[in-house]
């Protein structure tokens, strides 16, 4: 009789829960069961492992065999936990000293000749062993860059299940031969992306940024989005077809500073989850932008699947941009999905197999047409659309969803003049960027010691009572607040806002004119003149035309 153990890890969702592979040889009829709640795929790997064991030069034990996987109430899938069964397998058979094998955590599939193929979603499930004490890991070599980003880790890559053999058993390590071919991509790489998805999905396109200097005009939005950049609060571009909403919400995360460590992490987790991580590209370091084309399933937003659910494009656009073009055609039950992550920063989803948690702190930027046709209000006119049709076409967007956006934004056409003056003193990102970052560190000066970071993150209690903006400054928003045009959520995301408009401007707490210009922000309704910095403004500019962070 014999037996060993070594360990593995399952995925649900984004989190990973380390798993107990044990394996038991008894005398008897020779037969391999494999125990502990796996799924088809986990099923498949008894004849895997018994292929690559024996292919790899090693003896099959002709007796009783039972493999079980703990706990067992954890549903387990995917192939990841090949290696993990067949060490287990081999360390009861006695080819390999069971003790050695205790504290290892090995992930990785076996190909029936007894290579090493890499898997989806190694960083999170190597955070998961460290976070439960495991110090050693075994991946293939392939995702050994992505292994070693958690600290604190020793992380052994193996191409063939013969070389791990030689390195447990203290003999000489083959050399085994590269499967590529010269000028051929490595096949087992196919096995990181999930078919249909894309590689690279919901990350910025290589190293090129949209410029937003390439807009042309569009002063108010530009502005507005600087202010969602800077605070992270969500925007709804509303205008006609070819008045630059795409090319606005395009460049908004070029705007957003680089991911810090932490959330770089957490959003290469994700990715590597989802099967989208480029191969090659072990870290992502700038904040991605995911935009889901308007017929997006709610499964497909917010997450969901067969068995458990996997990470929808609300969690892909974690810590960057998520932007729904053509809003007004989406489902309305799929868009008010958004409401609940858009609070939380996170998606709970259910399903009969179990339940899930996946990270969704996102910056959501909505565009629409103002009618089906998108002529509605122009200056050319020509819109045929009855006012019942316009009506109902607007309601497609909640009222409980736009209470949630900060900025409601209309996108005015371009101007001839404007568009013939492209490039003549338009800012480029990297200017817009630079303020960006300048107000981010403001606020977080102002936040140290606190879980927030940003301005929409912090509760609005917190921002009425610990955080006081200048006397007097919120009687327009009161007086909002007591006509019934302001909810008391509404008022908490007008402080934000207005937070964000005084960092922006290097003021240490928020005036009148920035709770007035954040109250038009959300409102789309003027709210008459403003006074400048070092004195009395022009009465007849409106804050539309001169917001408070410009005003020095």
């Amino acid at each position: 009789m014999g037996f060993a153990r070594t360990c593995s890890v399952a995925l649900v969702g984004v989190e990973g829960v380390v798993v107990e592979v044990q394996a038991d040889l008894e005398p008897g009829v020779a037969a391999f069961t494999l125990v502990g709640l796996p799924d088809k795929s986990l099923i498949e790997s008894r004849e895997r492992v018994r292929a690559a064991v024996v292919n790899s030069g090693a003896e099959w034990p002709q007796k009783k065999l039972t493999v079980g996987l703990s706990p067992a109430s954890v549903p387990k899938g995917g192939s990841g936990f090949d290696l993990a069964v067949a060490c287990a397998v081999l360390g009861a058979a006695e080819r390999l000293d069971p003790r050695e094998l205790t504290d290892l955590m090995m992930i990785g599939e076996l190909g029936l000749d007894g290579r090493v193929r890499p898997v989806r979603g190694v960083l999170p499930a190597v955070l998961a062993a460290a976070d439960a004490g495991y110090r050693q890991v075994v991946v293939p070599e392939q995702t050994v860059a992505e292994a070693s980003l958690v600290p604190g880790i020793s992380v052994l890559g193996v191409r063939t299940l013969r070389q791990l053999i030689a390195v447990l058993a203290d003999e000489p390590v083959p050399d085994e031969e590269d499967p590529r071919g010269e000028g051929r991509p490595d096949p087992s790489l196919a096995g990181l992306v999930v078919p249909g998805t894309g590689v690279g999905a919901g990350l910025p396109p290589g190293d090129h940024t949209p410029d937003l200097a390439d807009v042309a005009g569009q002063h108010s939005a530009r502005r507005a989005l600087e202010v969602a950049a800077a605070g992270r609060h969500h925007i709804f571009f509303k205008g006609p077809p070819g008045a630059g909403k795409t090319m606005l919400a395009e460049r908004l995360p070029g705007l957003l500073p680089p991911l810090s460590p932490k959330e770089s992490l957490e959003v290469t987790a994700v990715h590597s989850v989802a099967g989208t991580l480029p191969p090659g590209q072990p870290l992502v370091h700038r904040p991605p932008y995911c935009a889901p084309h308007h017929s997006a399933t709610m499964a497909s937003l917010v997450g969901g699947g067969t068995g458990l659910p996997r990470p929808g494009a609300v969690s892909l656009a974690h810590h960057g941009v998520l932007f729904v073009d053509e809003a007004a055609e989406c489902s309305p039950r799929v868009l008010d999905a958004l409401r609940q992550p858009l609070e939380s920063g996170h998606v709970v989803v259910a399903r009969a197999a179990g339940m899930m948690r996946m990270p969704a702190r996102i910056l959501l930027a909505l565009a629409a047409n103002p009618c089906p046709c998108g002529r509605h209000g122009t200056t050319g006119g020509g819109c045929e659309c009855r006012p019942s049709t316009i009506r109902r076409y607007r309601a497609r967007l909640s009222g409980p969803l736009m209470d949630r956006v900060d900025l409601r934004i209309a996108v005015e056409p371009v101007a001839r003049a404007e568009l013939i003056a492209l490039g003549r003193g338009a800012e480029s990102t990297a200017a817009v960027a630079e303020r960006v970052r300048t107000a981010r560190e403001r606020a977080a000066a102002r936040f140290a010691g606190t879980p927030w970071h940003t301005n929409s993150e912090v509760p609005g209690h917190e921002l009425r009572t610990r955080w006081q903006v200048h006397p007097g400054a919120l009687a327009q928003a009161e007086r909002d607040l007591e006509c019934g045009l302001l909810t008391a959520r509404g008022l908490d995301r007008v402080l934000r806002v207005a937070w964000t408009a005084a960092d922006l401007a290097g003021r240490d707490r928020p005036t009148r004119e920035d709770v007035n210009w954040a109250l038009e922000l959300r409102t789309g309704v003027r709210r008459g003149a403003l006074t400048a910095a070092g004195g009395v403004g022009d009465r007849h500019e409106t804050a539309t035309a001169r917001p408070p962070h410009e005003q020095r």
